[in-house]
């Protein structure tokens, strides 16, 4: 009898930091589980019933009008969080070990790309200007096949060269030749500083490309963004470890029953 209550004694400390742990867990990704809910939602009524959407955006301030079209980015993020949020919660509450290893290896996972990239753009210079590379041909083609033609190509990049007050990726002459040039004969406005409607004898060639404006934007801010990835990373390696931890105290639990 007093082995079996030194044994509760004992095992009291480790049931309470378990359940803390457990309600943590549960509480987090609940908070996961809502927010990708939400933003799956948003995503789909974007898709779905745009116009009204537009019309909520524009009573609310006009500048929101131009986020319209990410409407499929939404939907994805919102149903990867939904899946997040689901294993974290359901692994927790139900003491599922598959589901808490399943979450696991998803944030390992994360975290591991992550750690990737940041090697590839601190100690890989030559790579990262490799990745810079497709992503430059990525974006001139886009300028000049989809500008003006789909409309979420079209929406994204107004926003951009409204927003950083640039023009193309590398400049205006990426517009030129291009699909919607073709078409119309005119730029985009903000290639322009003063001629609207904006075409080739109103270019205004001191408006830099979005790409040199995004890369001094990233420079001014890699403090904030070295912040943001710190406290990212520091998050994955406690939602890894809870799960970890709540793992091999129901795998421990399972073989003392």
């Amino acid at each position: 009898m007093e082995r079996i209550g030194r044994r509760i004694t004992e095992n009291k400390p480790k049931m309470s930091c378990f359940k803390f742990l457990k309600i943590v867990m549960f509480a987090v990704n609940g908070i996961i589980f809502l927010a990708g809910g939400g933003i799956l939602g948003v995503g789909i009524w974007v898709k779905v019933d745009a116009g009204s959407f537009i019309d909520i955006l524009a009573k609310a301030s006009p500048q929101l009008k131009q986020i319209v079209n990410v409407g499929y980015l939404c939907i994805a993020l919102g149903a990867f969080l939904l899946v997040i949020g689901f294993l974290g919660c359901y692994g927790a509450a139900k003491e599922n070990k598959c589901m808490l290893m399943i979450f696991f290896i998803i944030i390992l996972l994360i975290f591991i790309a992550q750690v990737a990239g940041a090697v590839v753009v601190l100690a890989f210079s030559g790579l990262a200007e490799v990745f810079i590379g497709y992503i430059r041909v990525w974006a001139v083609n886009s300028i000049k096949t989809d500008y003006g033609r789909i409309s979420d190509i079209t929406t994204i990049w107004d926003t951009v060269m409204k927003e950083f007050k640039c023009c193309g990726f590398n400049s205006y002459e990426d517009f030129t030749n291009s699909s919607s040039y073709y078409v119309t004969s005119k730029y985009p406005d903000d290639c322009c500083r003063s001629a609207y409607p904006c075409t080739l004898s109103g270019i205004d060639a001191d408006v830099p490309g979005c790409y040199s404006r995004l890369l001094n934007f990233l420079k001014s801010h890699t403090k904030i963004l070295g912040i943001v990835a710190l406290a990212i990373c520091v998050l994955e390696i406690g939602a890894m470890a809870a799960s970890m931890i709540m793992y091999c105290q129901i795998k421990k639990q399972e073989q003392t029953v």
